[in-house]
């Protein structure tokens, strides 16, 4: 398996603009086919990858012995069913986040991930940026002391009603879409898990546009602010009694500026940038390693169920009318 051919389950506008060529450009991996009925979203795929072959079905792609590996970008509600599906079919498959709208959700995903022995996790790509990489190598030295308070903000606004996005019924919300970053990445950079939670949380229609959260982690407390209804803004800051670590565009570094963390510690800022770097990128060809060498991959299905209680907790505390 030199080369991963993939297979897109769904010719999402996502995957147009960011997943397949990320799946394009990356070593070891080529873009095979993508299913779609439409004809005018497999002409878009068509046109920006030459060659690409159009099935008029998922379960067409899955069956398609020329496929290795599937991603799924389908509507939220989907996830856990077609990435069942791609399991039983013999396909490795690494899915959207959230991968599924519960933590209990996970546990299928888990039983059938051990009973083929294939590869399945959700796409969360911030882990495999060397942002957060070092982010993480920072806190565990102790570059910023004990770490005491982390605080994390991420807002876009997007009030079209239409957008799948704004659709409690496809498990659409604020919350669902970004809060799987600040949520993901402070479980990811030190280890721990949240113990309670409090939460205002804005609903229109059944699913949420802005909430304000607060968790106790057993080192420390997490404020979060999440909103699609505000200006784009996104930001993680670390704060401990020796120092203080701030990540600058740390979840969609390259789209609205540069991936850059600053650690404010006696009276000096250090600054580190990593100008290009395409985590979506770097998630295929981690992936594609793994299905080559058996080596571990760095964020399992696992780590994914964590963020997604994490997410319970919050819900919870405010549930929707």
């Amino acid at each position: 398996m030199d080369t991963i051919r993939w297979g897109i389950l769904g010719a999402a506008n996502f995957a147009r603009q960011h997943m397949g060529p990320a799946i394009h450009a990356a070593r070891g991996a080529t873009l095979a086919a993508v299913a779609t009925s439409s004809a005018e979203k497999a002409a878009a795929f068509s046109d920006l990858f030459p060659g690409i072959r159009v099935v008029d079905s998922y379960d067409a792609l899955l069956a398609d012995p020329d496929i290795d590996a599937v991603y799924v970008p389908l509507p939220n509600h989907l996830h856990v069913e077609w990435s069942l599906k791609a399991l039983e079919a013999g396909k490795p498959v690494l899915c959207e986040k959230p991968m599924t709208l519960a933590a209990s959700e996970f546990d299928p995903l888990i039983a059938a991930r051990d009973k083929s022995g294939l590869l399945a996790a959700e796409a969360y790509m911030v882990v495999h940026h060397p942002q957060w990489q070092r982010a993480r190598d920072l806190v565990a030295e102790g570059a910023i002391g004990n770490l005491v308070d982390v605080r994390g903000a991420f807002s876009f606004n997007n009030p079209d009603p239409a957008n799948i996005r704004n659709q409690a019924a496809t498990g659409g919300g604020a919350l669902r879409d970004i809060g799987v970053y600040p949520l993901g990445t402070a479980r990811f950079v030190t280890g721990e898990e949240p113990v309670s939670a409090s939460a205002k949380i804005t609903w229109v229609d059944g699913y949420d546009t802005t909430s304000r959260s607060l968790l106790t982690f057993p080192g420390f407390t997490m404020s979060m602010m999440l909103s699609t209804r505000l200006a784009p803004y996104q930001e993680m800051v670390f704060h401990g009694d020796e120092g203080v670590l701030r990540l600058d565009y740390p979840f969609n570094a390259n789209v609205h500026g540069e991936a850059r963390l600053d650690l404010y510690r006696d009276n000096e800022t250090h600054t580190e940038r990593w100008p290009g770097v395409n985590h979506y990128v770097l998630q295929v060809e981690r992936f594609g390693e793994c299905l080559r060498t058996g080596a571990a991959y760095p964020c399992p299905l696992e780590f994914s169920r964590g963020t997604q209680a994490a997410m319970d907790m919050i819900f919870a505390a405010d549930p929707a009318p």
